[in-house]
């Protein structure tokens, strides 16, 4: 597996987003199960595990300490701390405090004295970023995180939390489908050299080429819920979809590792991390790494793009039905 630096932090260069093991998507595989896949992730050569303290209440976290124990000195773990909306006022009393806590529960969780990045789980705007970052640099002094991130941030508050302590990497949902980070985030990343991690890098699913207007989602599944799954969207996609086929046709590759493709050649600090509950599939993802575009390749995707619209880019109102997500 190639790999890749998130502000000097090497990671494989296609990681596992390990959500989908606990909630989001339907159904979930029993725990014996999960482990196995990011086990068999982790032989098929990833080394970058992505989860959250508020996955599944703690479990998915649980699911991938029991996992890796065995290799922990070998990957580098990412998770997540969320200050909710009730909880800031608290929080503000004893900020440091409080997000250690949140730290101590996930790393008995993983089963580590330690992780290599710490995300903050959403930016909190009653909270000051920069607050945040001085509590960040605390923990990396101590050597309870090596780098840390947030997630869905705007450029303005990369910057300011930036120049307190240096991020590692923002987290954000970024696909040929979602591209809104491409206009500031992305380059301001570029320019601080700070790591960019894709959530959702094949749009939920849609661009594995597996997904058509018949296509149901119900109960729990988070797709039921995105404006992109909406029947209409699926038809009105079509083109997007066609164009993907058509080059992954031509590269003897699939729509997924196209898709894949696509954003490791945009820029060489972007990590995606698909997430997958089926083996076929991960193998599938990973393989993606050694797809490589050549320019043309690149300027024909990119000239289809520009003739495209995309329908049911995530809103505003997707997003807060799925803050339970991510």
């Amino acid at each position: 597996m190639k790999t890749r630096k998130l502000n000097g932090l090497e990671v494989s260069a296609i990681g596992y987003g390990c959500m989908g093991l606990s909630q989001g998507y339907i159904p979930v595989p029993d725990k014996n199960e999960a482990i196995r896949l990011i086990q068999q992730t982790y032989d098929l050569g990833c080394t970058f595990f992505d989860t959250a303290g508020r996955y599944a209440m703690g479990a998915n976290e649980a699911l991938v300490g029991e996992a890796l124990q065995h290799v922990r000195d070998k990957v580098v773990i990412a998770t997540k701390f969320m200050i909710e909306e009730n909880e800031a006022e608290d929080a503000k009393k004893n900020l440091s405090g409080h997000i250690r806590e949140h730290l101590e529960r996930s790393l008995r969780r993983l089963r580590t004295d330690h992780v290599e990045l710490y995300y903050q789980h959403r930016v909190n705007k009653d909270i000051p970023v920069e607050d945040i970052a001085g509590c960040m640099g605390e923990l990396i002094r101590e050597g309870k995180i090596l780098g840390w991130g947030q997630s869905q941030a705007t450029a303005a508050e990369i910057r300011r939390a930036h120049a307190v302590t240096p991020l590692t990497a923002i987290q954000s949902e970024y696909s040929i489908m979602a591209r809104r980070f491409e206009k500031d985030v992305i380059p301001t990343c570029e320019a601080l050299g700070i790591g960019f991690v894709p959530f959702s890098p094949l749009a939920n699913g849609f661009l594995s080429g597996k997904i058509n207007a018949d296509t149901q989602y119900t109960g729990l599944d988070a797709r039921r819920v995105i404006s992109r799954f909406n029947k209409d969207n699926i038809a009105a996609n079509q083109p997007l979809v066609d164009l993907i086929n058509r080059v992954a046709a031509e590269k003897g590759a699939t729509p997924a590792q196209i898709s894949l493709a696509w954003m490791l050649h945009k820029k060489d600090f972007i990590v995606p991390i698909p997430g997958s509950r089926k083996l076929e599939r991960i193998k599938e993802n990973l393989g993606a790494a050694n797809i490589v575009l050549t320019v043309d390749e690149f300027a024909e995707i990119e000239t289809g793009l520009s003739a495209i619209q995309i329908h049911g880019d995530r809103t505003d109102e997707d997003i807060a039905k799925l803050r339970f997500l991510e």
